[in-house]
């Protein structure tokens, strides 16, 4: 997983708060977004641009999906490795776009369309 994400063009890993697993942020420096949240068996990302958009990945793996703490309301959910690996890979990559999408021009990648 860590290996696709760094994959996108201008991601790079950071560790803001020390934990075991890095985030994967896109965009310069200090103003860099995060689009991934690794786990040991989860990734966080960002699901859709609304909370409801990203509720259809609870209705398609109730047993696989939480909306994740404090910025869940935003969009944000914890998918499990459980999923088949394309449905995850394709979360990212949206995930992704979705971040990259709202980042102000001068700070979005080269190619990342």
């Amino acid at each position: 997983m860590k290996a696709h994400c760094l994959a996108h063009p201008g991601a790079w890993p950071d560790n803001p708060w020390e934990h075991d697993h890095p985030v994967i942020k896109v965009g310069p420096g200090a103003r860099g977004k995060i689009f991934a949240f690794l786990g040991a068996d989860t990734v966080g990302v960002k699901g859709g641009p609304t909370r409801e958009v990203a509720d259809e990945w609870l209705h398609r793996h109730p047993d696989h999906t939480t909306v994740m703490p404090y910025i869940g309301r935003s969009g944000w959910n914890t998918l499990s490795f459980a999923i088949p690996d394309d449905e995850l890979l394709e979360a990212v990559d949206e995930s992704y776009r979705l971040v990259v999408a709202r980042m102000p021009k001068r700070d979005r990648p080269d190619g990342w369309e």
